[in-house]
C-alpha cells in the first residue's frame, strides 16, 4: 500500500516524520562539511556550496523529480523555486542568530558573491522561459541545457575567483576569515566521505516521501499544486539548509554558513534541468498548471537574491535589531510574496 491509499492524517504523518528525518540529519551535516573543508583544503565558501550545498539539495531534487514522473510539474517546479526562497529567507534567520555583527558582512567572501551572480543568471533563464513562447527541443525546452551550461562554467570561474581573485573584501574587526583547523588535517578522509554519503541517502529517501505525501494533501485539500510545492514541500526539503546553516554559525564557520544557502540555491537550479528530462509529456515550462505563478515565484526569488547580493557588496556592520538591512528586507519581501502567493489559489 502506498502513501496515496493511506487516510489523509497519517499522510499528513508520514510529510511530518519525513521532514523531522530530514532536520535531524542535516544538525550533522554542518560539522561533516567543516571537518571535510579543513582535511581537503578547499575552504569553508567551496565546500559549503559543492558538499554542503549538493548535500542538503537532495530532498528538493528528490521532491521534485518525483512530482515530474508523477505528472505534477507546477509541484515539480513549484517545489524547486519555493525551495529556493525559503533558503534565502534562511539567511535572514541565520542573521538574526548571529549577535555579534551583521552575518554577510562577517562573512565576507567574493565566491559567495560570485555564486548569487550565477544564481539570478540562471533563474533569469528560467524566468524568459516561463514568460516566453511555448517551444520545446524534442521533450525538453531549448533553455534547459543552456541552463546546464551556464551553470557548469559558472562554478568554473566561482572557482577560479577563488583560487585567483582579482580584489577581496576588506577585513574590518568584524569580519571572521576561514581558518583551516590543523588538526582536522591528519583526519581520515574515507570515513568523512562515507558518513556524508549515507547522510545523503537519508535525505534523498525521505525527499521522495515528501514528495508523495504532499501530492496527496494537496489533492484531499483543493490547494493548487503551485501553492503546495512552494508551501509544503520546498519548505521542508529545504530544512537542512536551516539546521546546516544555523548549526555552521554556532560553530564560528560563518563563511560555510552563507556558502551552504548560497550554494544550495545555485544547486537547486539543477532542479530545474532534472525536472524537464523527467517530465515525459514534454517541456514542464509549458505544461498545463504551469503559469502565473511560477512567473511571479522565479520574479521573487531574484528580487529576494538581488537584496542579498547588495547586502553582502554593501556590507552593513549592523542594522535594525543588530541585523542587516538586508535581511530585514529579506523577510518582507518573503513573507509578503508568499501572502501574494497564497491569494494566487
Amino acid at each position: 500500500m502506498g502513501i496515496a491509499d493511506l487516510p489523509l492524517w497519517q499522510t499528513v504523518l508520514a510529510f511530518l516524520s519525513a521532514g523531522v528525518l530530514i532536520a535531524w540529519v542535516g544538525t550533522h551535516l554542518a560539522g561533516l562539511a567543516d571537518r571535510l573543508a579543513d582535511r581537503t583544503g578547499l575552504g569553508e565558501a567551496l565546500a559549503g556550496a559543492f558538499f554542503l550545498g549538493m548535500i542538503t539539495s537532495l530532498p528538493g531534487l528528490a521532491a521534485s523529480v518525483t512530482a515530474a514522473l508523477e505528472g505534477r510539474p507546477a509541484l515539480a517546479i513549484s517545489n524547486a523555486l519555493g525551495g529556493i526562497a525559503v533558503q534565502t529567507a534562511f539567511l535572514a534567520l541565520a542573521d538574526i542568530s548571529y549577535r555579534k555583527a551583521n552575518l554577510e558582512h562577517a562573512a565576507a567572501s567574493l565566491q559567495n558573491i560570485g555564486q548569487i551572480a550565477l544564481l539570478v543568471i540562471t533563474l533569469a533563464l528560467v524566468l524568459l522561459a516561463l514568460a516566453g513562447p511555448s517551444v520545446s527541443l524534442g521533450p525538453i525546452h531549448p533553455v534547459t541545457p543552456f541552463i546546464l551550461v551556464v551553470l557548469i562554467a559558472g562554478v568554473v570561474i566561482v572557482y577560479r575567483m577563488g583560487e585567483k581573485p582579482m580584489w577581496s573584501p576588506r577585513s574590518t574587526r568584524e569580519t571572521v576569515p576561514d581558518k583551516p583547523d590543523r588538526d582536522a588535517r591528519q583526519e581520515r578522509l574515507a570515513p568523512l566521505i562515507i558518513k556524508f554519503s549515507l547522510a545523503g541517502l537519508v535525505v534523498m529517501v525521505a525527499g521522495v516521501v515528501v514528495a508523495h505525501s504532499t501530492g496527496v494533501i494537496a489533492d484531499a485539500t483543493g490547494i493548487s499544486d503551485s501553492v503546495a510545492g512552494a508551501m509544503l514541500s520546498g519548505v521542508v526539503t529545504s530544512l537542512p539548509e536551516l539546521v546546516t546553516t544555523l548549526a555552521a554559525v554556532r560553530r564560528g564557520a560563518l563563511t560555510l554558513a552563507v556558502a551552504d544557502i548560497v550554494g544550495g540555491n545555485t544547486f537547486d537550479m539543477l532542479f530545474v534541468v532534472a525536472i524537464d528530462l523527467a517530465f515525459v509529456s514534454g517541456s514542464v515550462f509549458g505544461a498545463p498548471g504551469v503559469g502565473m505563478r511560477e512567473i511571479f515565484l522565479t520574479a521573487l526569488i531574484i528580487l529576494l537574491n538581488v537584496i542579498l547580493l547588495l547586502g553582502m557588496l554593501y556590507r552593513q556592520t549592523s542594522g535594525p535589531g543588530n541585523i542587516g538591512l538586508e535581511s530585514v528586507l529579506t523577510l518582507i519581501v518573503y513573507v509578503g510574496g508568499f501572502v501574494v502567493l497564497a491569494g494566487m489559489g
